[in-house]
């Protein structure tokens, strides 16, 4: 029998197209055959850091192939996040993003060397986690309102230290909320903005839980409010922003993993159950309660609706606030 021309090209491509998903599908069932490497975009012992460790040593166990976590810090995340936006899309290669390098510095960053939503494809969420409002003892206020009060009784008097984009533009989201205006002192991460904040270089900090509160519980600094509306269970005796007179403020510091685009589905999706095999741990749950954060099982699609919201979001904060990329 005679087939046209075009009708053969259409057979080998049909065929070829069956090999590769072929190919995909078995690669998906040997997956992982060797270590994976898991960047994280921010230095040692922050929030992002203790969380991306944790899942590494748990998800060792459950991949059966060692996940080996490395910092590679520098420019609110950015640098770690291009990394893996440049690596192969295999499955071997990872990123712990978090709300500045997926929702934020898009917004904050003249150049960013990848895109938030191309670079990647959503894995899953891995936790949340409040802020905490934290001041030198030396400020005279003991609640949220009175500091309020206080920086509008002396505009300009207050420094508060951020660490990292999403941070600022937090601060930023409140104070204009609280019609405040305080000079904003940025720092490369969480350890010298709280050493700042204790030696009273900077009078203000809002800061993940975890980096922040050791020190408000051994009395170095004082804890005025979470942004999350329920309060800590580390810390029932600190009241929430909405409940310090402040409605509708709920901002979370989060934290996620992601791959290359590309990545094969069914790979993503053998992280994905993995993963939320992990979180759903007794132990994860207890080790992620230490520090106020949550155990957050998503989906991959889950995920991804969630940072097109916080990108959303924190777009127009920064837009309402002036903030241009720099």
């Amino acid at each position: 029998m005679h087939i046209p021309t075009i009708g053969k090209f259409v057979i080998k491509q049909t065929a070829a197209i069956a090999l590769v998903l072929s190919a995909f599908a078995v690669q998906a069932q040997t997956y992982p055959e060797r270590s994976i490497k898991l960047v994280i975009p921010f230095p040692p012992a922050g929030v992002t850091d203790i969380v991306a460790r944790t899942m590494a040593a748990k998800l060792t166990d459950e991949l059966g192939q060692t996940v080996v976590a490395e910092n590679r810090a520098g420019a609110s995340g950015a640098i770690g996040a291009e990394v893996v936006a440049r690596s192969p899309a295999d499955g071997y290669t990872w990123v712990m993003g978090n709300i500045s390098t997926m929702a934020i510095n898009q917004w904050t960053m003249a150049k960013l060397n990848y895109d938030p939503l191309k670079s990647f494809d959503p894995v899953g969420m891995v936790a949340v986690q409040p802020l905490l409002i934290a001041v030198n003892p030396g400020v005279p206020a003991a609640t949220l309102a009175e500091l309020v009060a206080y920086a509008k009784a002396n505009p300009g008097k207050l420094n508060y230290g951020t660490a990292g984009t999403s941070i600022h533009l937090a601060v930023e989201f409140f104070s204009g909320l609280a019609g405040i205006k305080m000079n904003h002192i940025p720092y490369k991460g969480s350890a010298p903005a709280v050493t700042d904040l204790i030696g009273g270089q900077i009078q203000v900090l809002f800061d993940p839980f975890s980096s922040i509160y050791p020190q408000v519980a051994s009395g170095k600094a004082r804890g005025l409010a979470i942004t999350t509306p329920v309060r800590s269970k580390v810390a029932p005796n600190i009241p929430t922003v909405n409940e310090s007179g402040y409605s509708g403020v709920d901002i979370s510091s989060w934290q996620g993993i992601l791959v290359p685009a590309g990545t094969p589905k069914d790979i993503v999706k053998k992280i994905n159950a993995a993963m939320n095999k992990v979180l759903a741990s007794a132990e994860v749950t207890e080790k992620f309660a230490q520090f106020s954060a949550v155990p957050t099982p998503w989906t991959p699609e889950q995920f991804g609706d969630y940072i097109q919201k916080e990108q959303a979001r924190w777009g127009k904060v920064a837009k309402d606030a002036g903030i241009k990329p720099e």
